[in-house]
């Protein structure tokens, strides 16, 4: 039996709820879940604002734990492990996708939490294929928020082929663009956080901006025209699209991490007369996540997190969607 926090409906309050598993498959592992971060993403399959969402639900896609039980046919890991477990439960693995080590695009792809139940519970089952093993020196207990908010601005930099020379500007420093500025400093580029908030601009320096500039002023946007080589916008409101394109250099591009639920309102010539893109990613391939964990142990680079026990789970929700978290929420046994 597993013990899990499950919204009953649209936003609801979570509620314990119990549910068996079955029988463990014999390509599954089962992880007696430590740590699970709380991401917007949880909000949204919790209030069904994308319409695939079935009740009872239990979120949760952010996960660091360790393997109580591996099925029969699973060799590369084992039980004790300490393991992550990010938005995908399983692949097909057999797609051009998945045989290219492009397992994120796979579109046979299982949500961990979109047809399955998540990481708000004391175990959780998936594909061995989709778990991946914590490298030695990583902190567990801030981990969790790599395996979503941490590998959605990573995979770009790899996807991308983003240079230590590269300009990079990042739009948003809230808990996806926080992480974005400390890996693309790691990186050796020029970093700039565009911000709105003055508090968060002395932040943004700290995890690793060289520049800020203040997103509500369009004085300051325009003074940085034609300076960028790559610009991750991190938000999930609509902006001046056209004025940050302007910002780009020659052959630039603008990638949208965040899910800006509005149209993008962009003139082409604005891309057509300097050939700058337009573009976006989800989250990263299991290769890539342990490419991932691996940069970020060898910077010591850390997602900002609160920490709350899994029995404040409510409180904890109500404190994300307040906009006051700094920057990433993580439950604990």
């Amino acid at each position: 039996m597993i013990n899990a926090y499950a919204a009953p409906e649209a936003n609801a309050k979570l509620v314990p709820w119990q549910y068996e598993p079955g029988a463990l498959g014999r390509d599954d592992v089962e992880i007696d879940v430590d740590y699970c971060g709380i991401c917007h993403s949880d909000v949204s399959m919790l209030n069904n604002e994308w319409g695939m969402s079935a009740y009872p639900l239990v979120a949760g896609h952010e996960v660091v734990g360790r393997i109580s039980a591996v099925g029969s046919a699973v060799s590369h890991l084992k039980a004790g492990q300490v393991v992550g477990l990010g938005w995908h439960s399983d692949y097909c693995k057999v797609c051009s996708s998945c045989g290219s080590g492009d397992h994120n695009l796979c579109n046979k792809a299982q949500g961990t939490i979109v047809g399955r139940h998540g990481g708000f519970a004391d175990k959780v089952r998936a594909n061995a294929a989709s778990v991946v093993p914590l490298p030695d020196g990583m902190d567990a207990k801030t981990a969790g928020p790599l395996f979503c908010g941490g590998i959605t601005v990573f995979n770009p930099l790899v996807q991308f082929d983003i240079k230590p020379t590269d300009k990079v500007a990042v739009i948003g420093i809230g808990g996806l663009g926080h992480i974005a500025l400390q890996f693309l400093r790691a990186w050796g580029c020029e970093v700039t956080a565009f911000t709105s908030s003055d508090s968060k601009a002395a932040e943004a320096q700290e995890l690793g901006a060289h520049q800020c500039i203040n997103s509500r002023s369009s004085t300051e946007i325009e003074q940085a025209a034609g300076r960028f080589d790559f610009i991750i916008s991190t938000v999930n409101v609509a902006l001046d699209w056209n004025l940050y394109l302007s910002t780009l250099k020659p052959k630039g591009r603008l990638h949208f991490v965040g899910a800006t639920l509005e149209p993008l309102n962009i003139g082409v010539f604005g891309l057509i007369m300097a050939q700058r893109s337009v573009s976006g990613s989800p989250v990263g391939s299991p290769a890539t996540i342990a490419k991932m964990l691996e940069f970020a142990v060898q910077h010591n680079i850390k997602p900002v997190v609160e920490m709350f026990k899994f029995a404040q789970i409510n409180e904890a929700l109500a404190h994300l969607k307040s906009g006051k978290a700094r920057y990433r929420i993580v439950l604990e046994r």
